[in-house]
C-alpha cells in the first residue's frame, strides 16, 4: 500500500469555522512532505462588479489579508503553499474546477459556516455540493478537529463499493501506524451472518497486508451506530461513501453519508465512488 493522497487542495475562506480545515491541511502536508494548493473561493460576477465597486473592492482588500495570514500560517509550520483566489458565481464551482484543474486526490474542506436552520444536523450547502461534485474524495472537517492519532473507523456495506471504503481507510491506517476498525450496520438481525462474514474476510486481508484490523457488526440506524461506534471505540476518523451504490446519480442530503457529516465529533473522509484507490488483488 502506499499513502493515497499525492495532490491535496486546502478550501478556506479562513474564517472561524476554516480552522479545523486549515490546520489539518498543514498538518498532513507537513507529515507527506507535501506542497499544499489552497483555493480561496469568493462569490463575485460582472454585474455585481459593475453594481458595487466600492464592496467589490472592501471584498479584495479582505482577500488579500486572508492570503497574507496564510502564507504567514504556512510559512511557520514549513508548509510550502499554493494559494489561488478564485472569483465566481458559486463558490463550490471554483473549488470543485480547481480540484479537476490540479489533478487532486483530496479536497479538504470544512464542515458548515455560520449556524442556519437545522445546522446540527446538516452541512453547510457550499460543502455539500463540493461532496456531490468533486472529482476526488473529500474530507470534511469540523471546527475542532485535530489530526487523527488513535484508531480509524470505516463504515462499509457487503458490496463491492464497501471493499473499496474499506481499502482507502486501510492506507491512511497503515501510512499513520494506526489500527483500523470496519463497522457495518444491518436492519435486522437475520441480516448479521452475510455481514459478518463480509467484514470477517475484509480483517483478514487487510491483516495479511499490515493493517491492524478489527471488525464488527451492529443492528439499529446506520448513522446513529457508525457514530456510536466512533465513539466506543475513540476513533479520531471515520470514512464511508458519498452514496450507496444503488443511488449513484442521487444527492446525499437526508441520506446515512449527510448525518454522519453533520453529527460526527471528528474529520469525516467521503470517498468518491469514482476515484477508488486499487490495494487488494
Amino acid at each position: 500500500m502506499t499513502h493515497p493522497f499525492q495532490r491535496l487542495l486546502l478550501a478556506t475562506e479562513h474564517g472561524e469555522f476554516d480552522a479545523g480545515a486549515e490546520a489539518l491541511g498543514f498538518a498532513m502536508a507537513q507529515r507527506c512532505g507535501l506542497s499544499l494548493p489552497t483555493v480561496i473561493p469568493l462569490v463575485s460576477n460582472p454585474e455585481y462588479e459593475a453594481l458595487a465597486p466600492q464592496i467589490v473592492a472592501r471584498a479584495e482588500q479582505d482577500a488579500a489579508r486572508r492570503i497574507k495570514d496564510l502564507r504567514t500560517q504556512a510559512e511557520a509550520m514549513g508548509v510550502s503553499i499554493d494559494l489561488r483566489l478564485r472569483r465566481g458565481e458559486d463558490p463550490y464551482r471554483e473549488i470543485v474546477d480547481e480540484a479537476r484543474q490540479q489533478g487532486c486526490d483530496l479536497i479538504i474542506i470544512r464542515r458548515r459556516g455560520r449556524r442556519g436552520f437545522l445546522a446540527n444536523l446538516l452541512v453547510g450547502e457550499m460543502v455539500t455540493k463540493v461532496v456531490m461534485h468533486a472529482p476526488c474524495h473529500v474530507l470534511i472537517v469540523p471546527r475542532q478537529a485535530t489530526m487523527w492519532s488513535r484508531n480509524i473507523l470505516a463504515a462499509v456495506e457487503a458490496t463491492a463499493q464497501g471493499q473499496s471504503v474499506a481499502e482507502l481507510a486501510a492506507s491512511v491506517a497503515l501510512e499513520c501506524r494506526l489500527p483500523l476498525h470496519l463497522v457495518t450496520v444491518v436492519n435486522a438481525t437475520t441480516d448479521r451472518e452475510p455481514a459478518s462474514r463480509f467484514v470477517g474476510d475484509l480483517s483478514t486481508r487487510l491483516a495479511q497486508q499490515g493493517v491492524q484490523t478489527t471488525s464488527e457488526v451492529r443492528v439499529g440506524t446506520p448513522y446513529e451506530e457508525i457514530l456510536d461506534a466512533a465513539r466506543a471505540g475513540g476513533a479520531d476518523l471515520i470514512v464511508l461513501s458519498s452514496r450507496g451504490e444503488k443511488h449513484l446519480g442521487r444527492a446525499l442530503v437526508g441520506g446515512v453519508a449527510q448525518k454522519v457529516l453533520g453529527l460526527s465529533e471528528w474529520p469525516v473522509l467521503v470517498m468518491n465512488p469514482h476515484h477508488k484507490l486499487k490495494l487488494m488483488p
